[in-house]
């Protein structure tokens, strides 16, 4: 098999390098000024970068290393207490990217590394709408009885991170809408943890570029899904390249 990350355009490969940079540095002076940077945080990090930027192009790869960042970062999240976020990752975020890996291998695009963009109906969307309530509903009260750090911010990360893993599964390029709604919040919450202790910075920045990779996921997912259902659009193709 060809190396997919030939496949990458030059904004692509600049946007990877840049995202792989932000999170080194990050690491680097939380060192210098914990003394105690967190090895962890720091591997999944660049391992969730890495996972986004193929999860963007809408290759099988991404998820694979979305599995294995989720394992990463319930790791980092249940040693700062956030259980909230461990449970989703590990009981969610892990198992459902799975799905997707078996979801997207299943439907290729012309026998491409490339996914078939689909669309969600209405009824999905319905559906979509009461499963996320009640999910996140249930994960309160089990949040508030496990005594998680923050139970608001990560209540509401729950209820993004299932909206966006359940949009990826169906192969919607609005799951990069929902992921970026949980990249801010994430955002936040380890922006509280670095205030507390620096070792957790890397963790800030890394939610920092998920969020750039989120949004150009979202604009590459709709090119996609105009060249696969039409005429190429060349100037929104080549905007990136």
């Amino acid at each position: 098999m060809n190396n997919p990350f030939s496949d990458l355009s030059r904004f692509e490969r600049v946007l990877w390098v840049c995202s792989l940079l932000v999170v080194a540095l990050s690491f680097a002076a939380a060192g210098l000024l914990s003394g105690a940077p967190d090895p962890l945080s720091m591997a999944a990090s660049l391992i969730g970068v890495t996972a986004l930027i193929f999860v963007s192009k809408g290759y099988v790869l991404g998820q694979v290393l979305t599995v294995i960042f989720a394992l990463f970062y319930g790791a980092v999240s249940f040693h700062f207490r956030y259980y909230g976020e461990m449970i989703t990752y590990l009981g969610m975020t892990a198992p459902v990217a799975l799905c997707a890996t078996v979801s997207w291998i299943r439907h290729p695009y012309r026998k491409s590394r490339e996914v078939t963009v689909s669309h969600v109906s209405p009824r999905q969307s319905v559906l979509l709408v009461l499963l996320t309530g009640a999910v996140t509903a249930g994960f309160y009260f089990l949040l508030a009885a496990l005594d998680t750090g923050r139970l608001a911010v990560s209540t509401v990360s729950v209820a993004t991170s299932f909206l966006a893993s359940s949009l990826t599964v169906l192969r919607s390029p609005f799951y990069a809408c929902a992921y970026a709604a949980n990249d801010v919040v994430l955002i936040l919450l380890w922006i509280f943890a670095a205030a507390e202790d620096p070792a957790y910075l890397p963790m800030t920045a890394c939610f920092f570029m998920f969020l750039c990779n989120d949004l150009y996921g979202f604009h590459n997912w709709r090119v996609m899904q105009k060249r696969q259902r039409g005429p190429i659009d060349k100037s929104a193709s080549g905007m990136l390249q």
